[in-house]
């Protein structure tokens, strides 16, 4: 019988949070250090998953107790004295996120890395895992099954396994003739049938990139909540977090439909095809790589892609969905600070842990990396006169790296380079390694430019031309954003409000000596003209204060991509080969 470490996950009391979890080691060293790690693969940030760990105790083979001390954070040796060792433990499991795991009267899910112990000894074995259930539930993972008995090659595939247990009836398509599972959890959806349709039509949108998928099943585990979104990819399944009232207008059926193809592109890009930094895997501490920008900023630009490639989303929102993401952009000061190198190295202390600075001192190497990533597929484009596109730079990585052994930190750049016939370092140079305002002239390769205007509402985004016509009125500018009804949340860098010495965490109470809350604020300081003092009374840590600000003018940081007056007949064809829709067809809703 092949050696294998063996997992039992059992919930016998669902309201306590509480996994029971059985562990059997085969026989080996005299020492047993079962460890747990730190952090997940695709959520890059040190999580301490060991802190939800209690109740470790070791017994050996004939079922007698061995002694079992902690040695640090995440270290529990035994003295096993080369025999098997079976550890039994507790896991609490109470944050719903797709990074750690939850368990109630209703469900329970858990990442591997937040439940399962190891040893590196035994880490390259196989690993089998039974789950316990409650009556009337089922469990799905994406691993392989034995009748009851999840089998991964190793525990780096268990770990990317994550599992589902409830009383769930799972939605199913096929997509390039492989099967598709959809959990879903926490409400129902409006239209399954649409759902399965649209999902199917997204991947095989990417599956055509790449010529089939790489796998033989894959599995959808979404979670509908009150608020927040966001996803974990892994090999052969994906964790979805997104609010239940979103699916309820065309608006959130497309966002999710964004993310599902955000997610799924991970089958290539970073579960296979990934830095070589992070091979194998360090669950003890970080594991760092700069190019997170091209593995999670390129998968933010192939999502909208693919939606639009599926025929699910006009060309002109998808254009709009740009804009908005440029307009977030250049509302980011840290632009002009960090690079798109560093953002990708230091993700573990700065994009996970973002507060009232954040937006001073760092840029997302999620969304300068969308925007990066666009500028290259068109700068491809260019440079090939059409012939090629960022698709092929990404089947050539595929090409090369697709077997796991891990993209160099050069890369990127060199496969980008090699497909265009071009050296593109002043590119890279500008775009990832400087903090220089992005060219954005390569927009018009396919007919279009960048346009800039002033924000017209608290809520305006970008990504759409004025609604107003004529030249609109200089607004007065504070330039603060506020979290609840009057908490001032940041006050980034050039602002009227940061020079006047305004905080974060100050409670705003009036504005010239009437009572406003957050939206007030800033409405009524938009009303006067850049150049009025203003006087700002608030609580600062239970102090009253007046601060006299002067307002500035309202910046143009509002961008929106529109086509050029006279196209050439090659721009219009190159935004048909970009975008898959004809020049002339009639624009559809923004």
């Amino acid at each position: 019988m092949s050696l294998a470490v063996h997992y039992r996950v059992a919930m016998p009391r669902p309201h306590a949070h509480l996994f029971e979890v059985e562990a059997a080691f085969p026989a080996g060293p005299d020492v047993l250090d079962a460890v747990m790690p730190v952090w997940t693969p695709g959520s890059y940030l040190v999580r301490e998953y060991a802190r939800q760990v209690q109740d470790v105790t070791a017994q050996g083979p004939d079922g007698r107790p061995l002694p079992v001390r902690r040695l640090d954070k995440r270290t529990w040796r035994v003295d096993a004295r080369g025999q098997a060792v079976t550890l039994r433990y507790r896991v609490y499991a109470n944050e719903l996120s797709v990074r750690t795991s939850h368990l109630d009267g209703s469900h329970a899910y858990f990442n591997g890395a937040t439940v399962f112990l190891y040893t590196e000894a035994t880490r390259a074995l196989p690993h089998h895992v039974t789950v316990d259930a409650p009556q009337g539930w089922r469990t799905f993972c994406a691993l392989d099954s034995q009748g009851a008995t999840f089998i991964a090659p190793d525990y780096d595939a268990l770990v990317d396994s994550p599992f589902e247990v409830g009383p769930h009836t799972p939605l199913t398509f096929t997509a390039a003739g492989v099967p598709h599972e959809v959990v879903v959890w926490g409400d129902s959806v409006p239209d399954a049938d649409r759902l399965c349709a649209d999902m199917q039509r997204v991947c095989e949108a990417q599956a055509r990139m790449y010529e089939g998928l790489p796998l033989k099943r894959y599995l959808f585990l979404v979670y509908l909540t009150d608020k927040g979104r966001g996803g974990l990819e892994h090999q052969a399944s994906t964790a979805l977090l997104f609010p239940r009232t979103g699916l309820s207008t065309n608006r959130g059926w497309e966002d999710f439909l964004t993310l599902v193809a955000h997610e799924y592109f991970h089958l290539w890009n970073i579960k296979r095809v990934k830095p070589r930094a992070l091979v194998p895997f360090d669950y003890s501490q970080e594991n760092y790589t700069t190019l997170l920008w091209a593995f999670e900023g390129g998968t933010a630009y192939y999502d909208n892609l693919f939606v639009r490639r599926a025929g699910l989303m006009s060309p002109t929102r998808y254009l709009a969905r740009l804009g908005e993401t440029l307009s977030l952009l250049h509302s980011t000061p840290g632009r002009r600070v960090q690079t798109l190198t560093e953002a990708s190295l230091v993700s573990w202390v700065k994009h996970y842990r973002p507060d009232e600075h954040s937006t001073n001192s760092a840029v997302s190497y999620y969304l300068k990396g969308e925007v990066v990533c666009a500028l290259l597929d068109l700068e491809v484009r260019r440079a090939t006169r059409d012939a090629k596109c960022l698709d092929d730079v990404m089947r050539l990585l595929w090409q090369r790296h697709g077997d796991g052994s891990g993209v160099p930190e050069d890369g990127v750049e060199k496969a980008a380079s090699e497909v265009t016939g071009v050296d593109l370092t002043s590119f890279f140079d500008r775009a990832v390694r400087s903090t220089e305002d992005l060219d954005y002239g390569v927009f018009a390769h396919v007919g279009l430019e960048v346009s800039f205007r002033v924000r017209e509402a608290p809520n305006d985004k970008g990504g759409t031309p004025p609604r107003l016509k004529g030249e609109p009125r200089p607004k007065g500018w504070l330039g603060v954003t506020v979290r609840g009804s009057s908490t001032l949340s940041t006050v980034p860098e050039g602002t009227p409000a940061l020079e006047a010495g305004l905080y974060p965490e100050d409670d705003v109470v009036a504005l010239d000596g009437w009572r406003v809350d957050g939206a007030g604020l800033i409405s009524r300081c938009e009303d006067k003209r850049p150049g009025e003092t203003v006087r700002v009374t608030l609580f600062r840590r239970d102090r009253l204060l007046e601060v006299p600000v002067v307002l500035g003018q309202k910046p143009a940081d509002a961008v929106w991509l529109q086509r050029v007056e006279r196209p050439t007949d090659a721009q219009k064809a190159a935004f048909q080969s970009w975008l898959g829709s004809p020049w002339d067809e009639t624009p559809g809703p923004a």
